[in-house]
């Protein structure tokens, strides 16, 4: 078995463990995953979404194989051991074609899951639950169910071909919309366990062919709605009583755990109780870049405070204006009159802009503030007001107080969260994070979105 096969079969055996993807494609996310990953010794799961990465490049410009090599050089650089290394697609599908007739659309997935199994991508989410333009609204489970085989059957296929280890699957028809709800209202219901069953046995179904019989015994998890989620601006937590039902009948059945997406923002004895309760792969993304996003705005305002106005990178200023010159990663999601929309732009927890790192103003504007912070060290004094956490850790000798570092050190104790909650060796829920190596100052390379 796989190492995520017998970590949820740990979990099965009743061991509180779990496992944490990281769905992100931004270098200084990435890094402090590694960071976490090495200190508590977790396996480390990344996975890139079927919008990031695809055959045609996705919005990162990267193909499967583009973005695994581009993982591996960081892992590789780092000292951090590919056995423990996961990569997954996530929503992989007809998700990005949405808009196109439906055999058009699942054409581009059939060739979007070659692309990620060809370049060795372990975990597969196969999400066939979206409709394309001459579907029905909602799309039927049997549909659902039917899709995702067909595309199981073309993982088998390119897996034997390419002499690799053969995948495993979550499978599921109630996703969550990736990167947060455009708003909670009322809040979101907790999947019925009637629905999770009907679900399972549809797929089981679809799956029951000479084919797909033994990719079956492969599914390791099941995607439901636990009852998380977040907006722009509010965040909707775990509530064990309310998923009660639904944690208890995964345990009447064989192998599998759930997945739960946008577990974002979530705290951590949430994420602890979550695990607990069979939600054992957690899914998390805009919260990484949410911090990256708050510990660069930090350095920003030390840089304002450091340098004269006409040296200073600006990055704030030029982040909006790239924000509003291309709107397409945030028109659609985000409501409001002008001052809400440049808050929300800036500010909300949905992230969007998480989309606009890898822009060429952007990153060179990232460029100028890191190197303006590295001609001198940053007063403490600053660290204090804008990095109270990182200055604490500058002081007691744990952290470098490069930029890069203390940017790394800020996503590090979001996902130190996560590892906590999954890890054999858990720390105490509400303990402090123990960060307590010394992070060496990363290199001036333009960081990628």
């Amino acid at each position: 078995m796989s190492l995520a096969q017998n970590l949820i079969q740990a979990h099965r055996n009743g061991e509180t463990v779990g496992l944490y993807s990281v769905c992100c494609s931004n270098e200084q996310v990435l890094l402090a995953a590694i960071d976490v990953a090495q200190r508590h010794q977790t396996p480390l799961l990344i996975e890139a979404t079927s919008n990031q990465v695809d055959q045609f490049g996705g919005y990162t410009g990267m193909t499967p194989a583009q973005y695994r090599h581009y993982v591996e050089t960081l892992t590789d650089a780092a000292g951090f051991p590919r056995e423990r290394l996961i990569l997954g697609g996530d929503h992989l599908g007809p998700n990005a074609w949405q808009k196109l007739p439906a055999d058009i659309a699942m054409g581009h997935a059939r060739d979007l899951i070659r692309a990620y199994v060809a370049a060795g991508f372990h975990k597969i989410h196969l999400d066939c639950s979206m409709s394309c333009a001459d579907d029905p609204t909602p799309l039927p489970d049997e549909v659902v169910a039917t899709r995702s085989a067909e595309l199981a059957k073309i993982a088998e296929m390119t897996a034997r071909a390419s002499g690799l280890p053969m995948p495993v699957y979550v499978i599921g028809t109630e996703v969550p919309v990736p990167g947060g709800e455009s708003s909670l209202g009322e809040g979101v219901a907790v999947t019925a366990p009637e629905a999770a069953a009907r679900t399972l046995a549809i797929h089981h179904a679809a799956f029951d062919t000479p084919e797909l019989r033994e990719a079956w015994q492969r599914v390791i998890a099941m995607v439901v709605q636990p009852g998380v989620d977040f907006d722009h601006a509010s965040v909707q937590q775990y509530d064990p009583n309310a998923a009660n039902a639904l944690s208890k009948f995964i345990e009447t059945q064989a192998r599998i755990v759930f997945e739960a997406h946008s577990t974002d923002y979530q705290s951590e004895p949430s994420l602890h109780a979550l695990v607990r309760d069979h939600f054992a792969i957690l899914k998390v993304g805009p919260a990484a870049t949410f911090a990256y996003r708050e510990a660069l705005f930090a350095l920003a305002h030390i840089e304002d405070a450091l340098s004269a106005p006409d040296a200073c990178s600006g990055l704030i200023e030029v982040l909006d204006a790239r924000m509003q010159a291309e709107p397409k990663h945030w028109q659609g999601h985000y409501r409001g009159d002008a001052q809400q929309l440049r808050l929300q732009r800036a500010y909300a927890l949905s992230d969007r802009c998480r989309y606009y790192w890898g822009d060429r103003d952007v990153a060179a504007a990232v460029e100028t503030l890191i190197a303006n912070l590295r001609q001198r060290e940053i007063p403490r004094v600053l660290l204090s007001q804008f990095l109270p956490e990182q200055h604490a850790a500058v002081q007691e000798g744990k952290l470098s107080p490069d930029p890069l570092a203390l940017v790394r050190h800020k996503i590090g104790l979001r996902l130190d969260e996560y590892a906590r909650a999954c890890s054999r060796n858990g720390f105490p829920r509400n303990a402090p994070s123990p960060f307590e190596c010394a992070l060496p100052a990363p290199d001036a390379r333009a960081i990628r979105a």
